[in-house]
């Protein structure tokens, strides 16, 4: 069974729009757990424009799942991940200006800082995934880095505009999800997942969990965070 890690980083945003303390974070994350969440996931971006290093020791201590954090590969983040030591952490590529994370991790570029990163993580126990786009060439550096998982990046069949370059982007998909598992990597996926087009993505081998934020708290508007967490759920399941 597929599981879900609920990225609360939206509900942060809204705090933030006000410096405010509503709403709280932990409520929330707590709200996602009752609605079904298998893990808790923020990102803790150097110019922390939602999440702030508070976040992220008070979930920690606070929620009863896994805590997933994202994060660069700066050496400030990195030293909050080792004092804070969630349960997991996946590394993706942050640039300032940019609206949500663009593409995936550029590994084969950057493997010895990688490396040294992901040594570093597993070393504190926590379990390192990396979020790469579905290149072959990634998925082979990820497996040379050392980490335990990569996260496929959904992006490209997420916002793709016609069937077809969907259809391509999900065989892209699969494909990578079954070259990483061939290597003794193991698979999650993420980004631009929503109530309409996680279903597909079920279908694929290997995928162990799937990292939905934005969606989700897009429909806690309407429906409350717990129920909105459960209806991904049922779609998951079904």
């Amino acid at each position: 069974m597929i599981k879900l890690g609920v990225n609360i980083d939206h509900v942060a945003t809204l705090r933030q729009v006000r410096l405010a303390k509503e709403p709280d974070l932990v409520k929330a994350a707590l709200e996602a757990e009752r609605g079904g969440a298998d893990g808790i996931t923020v990102h803790l971006r150097e110019d922390r424009r939602h999440i702030q290093d508070r976040d992220v020791s008070t979930l920690k201590k606070r929620i009863h799942v896994p805590l997933n954090l994202e994060m660069s590969s700066a050496q400030e983040i990195v030293d909050i991940a080792l004092r804070v030591r969630p349960e997991k952490a996946c590394l993706v590529p942050e640039r300032r200006k940019e609206l949500t994370t663009e593409g995936g991790l550029a590994v084969s570029r950057e493997i010895k800082r990688i490396t040294q990163v992901v040594k570093q993580l597993k070393q504190k126990g926590i379990v390192v995934s990396l979020f790469i786009a579905p290149i072959e060439k990634e998925i082979h550096a990820a497996k040379k880095s050392g980490a335990q998982y990569i996260e496929l990046h959904t992006g490209e069949y997420a916002h793709a505009k016609t069937g077809s370059a969907r259809n391509r982007e999900l065989l892209r998909l699969k494909r990578a999800a079954r070259l990483a598992y061939s290597l003794g990597l193991r698979v999650n996926a993420g980004h631009g997942l929503n109530y309409q087009n996680t279903k597909a993505i079920c279908g694929i081998l290997h995928i162990e969990e799937l990292n939905i934020g934005h969606s989700i708290v897009s429909r806690a508007v309407f429906v409350g965070l717990k129920e909105a967490v459960r209806e991904m759920k049922r779609l998951i399941r079904s």
